[in-house]
């Protein structure tokens, strides 16, 4: 056990029930490490699950099931209109969230003044990763710094106090087509960072950086390269799990978003991504496990090393990743005590596994699955004989590729043992595309596009917050929502689940029974998951409202909200007992189609450009060009009207600097065939029976 842990513990212990009983903390700040024990008192929310555990769970519980009641705004900050689907981090009464391309904001709990702002200018460094903008999800703090990634791939160390930037440190070539989105995670004086990318090939890492310095301590490579050149760790354990020439293609493996550290075992828990491209038949000649794909893989804190794996999703052809967040939790399983972790993946099935070993020990779904069950004993999926969708058939998957769980973190409250999932309701009927051994491995087009997608016939996606039993494995509760698009979770000791909407309400259950015991109308969808924290001995939980970018392929699906990203505001709104503020009205005012009165649809270029639309800017500007996010609803926009304009802006990149990358490999007949589908978009809104009038 190291000395910063266990110095860590005595002093989070010292400062114990401080937050709980409402008296106010002492003026000593504890160490960086005592602030993420999962012991610790709670006044701070310092990196993205709180903990080193990940749990997104409170141990504050000045508001409960019976104060939630007198819950009410206290401050509120207006952003630019920008991506706004990311997590705040809390340390001694100050906010801090990275909106955006990482624009880094501090802001003071208690009355909303911005204090600093930092700006990396991150779409204008960056590469061909621009073209898919998700922006941050999260940052974290250690020792008076904030660290951020950025979209091109930097890692920033920040003075707290003043937002000064200390050191930049580049983890990839910005020229490749990737980005970080997920927060960096923190831990023994390191600060450790994946990346993710959508297009073009990939082969995943984690790097770990010294904190003080930004001095590269060390590198765990996801998935094997070329066996004949790369002499790495994972190389040599994962190739042989491998056929044909996958490293042409890069692989896959990203680490995107879920990490989490057990300070006891010094092991760092990675959850990977999927295969690049999707479909295991172009990537691996069909055959394989392909290591260390969709799995959680467990390594040395201190050096990187590897120590095991469970793979969730072996051969994984379905965007199947195991990027959903790790919780760490202390849990009696027939009648033994036992350190596991917890992920409900893509696949439908709440896992819990020992930390300690990497053996499974149960899966359960909490959704509806097709493509087959988990072994009981070994933890080995058996699949559905279709469910790689061989010799031109189809299949209809459950869950859809965009997983029962996406990014937006479940919860574990150790009040109720309980962990509380953010689920997702839909099913797609996947195929082979007709072109796809055409497809050239060093092009950039979108992962998905190996695999032909549909959602399944009949099927409306919905979705629902579950609380489950991870001991028993079962349901205890389920609220059902109307929609997919929900946001993150967090538990808190006073017996309160939160759960932002896309309906634009806040709202706050009981964690043992599901009943709905608060709820504020925030106007603007919400997709972030909130956090809770003290000041001065009083309870605060802040949230930001406002959809990210990873929404935008759903715009059909939440239009009835009147979703207008041009409109609706993105804040920062902070919670009290008492709290009286009032929400400053705006309404969302969405702007007309342009007239485009000489217009004469085509069905034939329409559905060619729908094509390279769906391949190259769904992503960002949304389904049936209708958005969800902060991107621009190009039906509504006039630069598709003039030639020279869309391509000023889709070539050439104008825009760059506002985060709209250049497509110069758009040859002009694409670019007039895009043109023309989004116009006859505008067109069929227009029209008496289109929705959009």
């Amino acid at each position: 056990m190291n000395r910063t842990w266990t110095a860590g513990l005595a002093i989070g212990l010292a400062l114990g029930a401080s937050a709980m009983t409402g008296a106010a903390p002492k003026a000593a700040a504890p160490p960086p490490a005592a602030r993420y024990l999962d012991r610790s008192d709670g006044a701070d929310w310092p990196g993205y699950g709180r903990t080193f555990g990940e749990q997104h769970y409170s141990p504050l519980a000045q508001i409960d099931r019976n104060s939630a009641s007198r819950l009410g705004l206290v401050s509120t900050y207006d952003l630019d209109q920008i991506n706004s689907a990311t997590q705040p981090i809390a340390v001694d009464g100050i906010v801090y969230f990275g909106a955006g391309f990482s624009i880094v904001h501090a802001v003071d709990a208690r009355t909303g003044k911005l204090l600093w702002r930092y700006d990396p200018k991150a779409a204008k460094k960056s590469g061909p990763g621009l073209r898919i903008g998700w922006g941050s999800r999260g940052i974290t703090s250690w020792n008076g710094k904030i660290y951020t990634g950025t979209h091109d791939g930097r890692l920033i160390a920040l003075d707290a106090k003043t937002g000064k930037e200390l050191w930049s440190a580049q983890t990839f070539d910005p020229q490749n087509p990737w980005y970080i989105s997920g927060a960096p995670r923190i831990f023994d004086g390191k600060v450790v960072v994946g990346f993710g990318s959508d297009i073009g090939k990939i082969r995943g890492y984690v790097t770990a950086y010294d904190a003080e310095t930004g001095k590269q301590a060390w590198r765990f490579y996801t998935v094997p390269g070329n066996p004949a050149v790369d002499t790495d760790e994972t190389t040599r354990l994962a190739a042989a799990s491998w056929a044909g020439e996958w490293w042409k293609y890069g692989g896959g493996g990203a680490v995107w978003n879920a990490m989490s550290y057990d300070p006891d075992l010094g092991l760092l828990y990675l959850g990977t991504g999927n295969g690049w491209p999707w479909n295991r038949k172009l990537r691996s000649a069909g055959q394989g496990d392909n290591l260390f794909l969709s799995s959680i893989v467990a390594v040395d804190a201190k050096t990187g090393a590897y120590r095991w794996h469970y793979q969730v999703d072996p051969g994984d052809s379905w965007d199947y990743n195991s990027a959903m967040d790790i919780e760490l939790a202390d849990l009696t399983i027939g009648g033994v005590h036992r350190k596991v972790l917890m992920t409900a993946p893509k696949n439908g099935h709440l896992y819990v596994i020992d930390r300690q070993t990497g053996q499974f020990v149960s899966a359960k779904p909490y959704e509806k699955v097709s493509w087959g069950s988990v072994d009981p004993v070994t933890g080995a999926p058996k699949r559905h004989p279709d469910a790689f969708f061989e010799n031109g058939k189809s299949f209809e998957l459950w869950p859809s590729s965009a997983g029962a769980h996406s990014w937006p973190p479940m919860s574990f409250s150790p009040a109720t043992n309980l962990v509380y999932i953010p689920a997702i309701h839909m099913g797609f009927v996947v195929s082979d595309p007709p072109d796809l051994f055409s497809l050239n491995p060093e092009a950039g087009y979108i992962a998905g596009a190996t695999v032909a997608v549909g959602i399944a016939p009949g099927h409306v996606p919905a979705g629902s917050l579950v609380a489950w039993d991870p001991v028993a494995q079962k349901q205890v509760w389920r609220v059902e929502y109307p929609t997919p698009a929900n946001g993150g979770v967090m538990a808190t000791a006073g017996g309160l689940v939160f759960q932002g909407t896309v309906d634009g309400k806040f709202r706050g259950y009981d964690a043992a029974t599901g009943k709905l015991v608060w709820s504020f109308d925030t106007g603007t969808p919400i997709l972030a998951p909130p956090i809770s924290y003290s000041v001065g001995g009083r309870q605060y939980v802040s949230i930001l409202t406002g959809l990210g970018t990873t929404m935008a392929a759903w715009g059909p699906m939440i239009e009835k909200y009147g979703v207008d990203p041009a409109t609706q505001k993105r804040r920062l709104l902070t919670f009290a007992l008492g709290g009286k503020a009032k929400l400053p009205t705006t309404k969302a005012t969405p702007r007309p189609f342009p007239a485009d009165p000489d217009f004469r649809p085509d069905s034939a270029q329409a559905n060619r450009g729908m094509g390279v639309y769906l391949s190259h800017c769904v992503l960002c500007h949304g389904a049936a060009v209708i958005s969800a996010t902060h991107a621009p609803d190009l039906r509504r926009s006039p630069v598709p009207l003039s030639a020279d304009a869309f391509t000023a802006v889709v070539r050439d990149g104008v825009l760059k600097d506002n985060g709209m990358a250049g497509f110069g490999d758009l040859s002009p007949a694409q670019l007039e065939d895009i043109r023309h589908y989004i116009r006859t978009a505008a067109h069929d809104a227009r029209a008496p029976e289109g929705k959009g009038k």
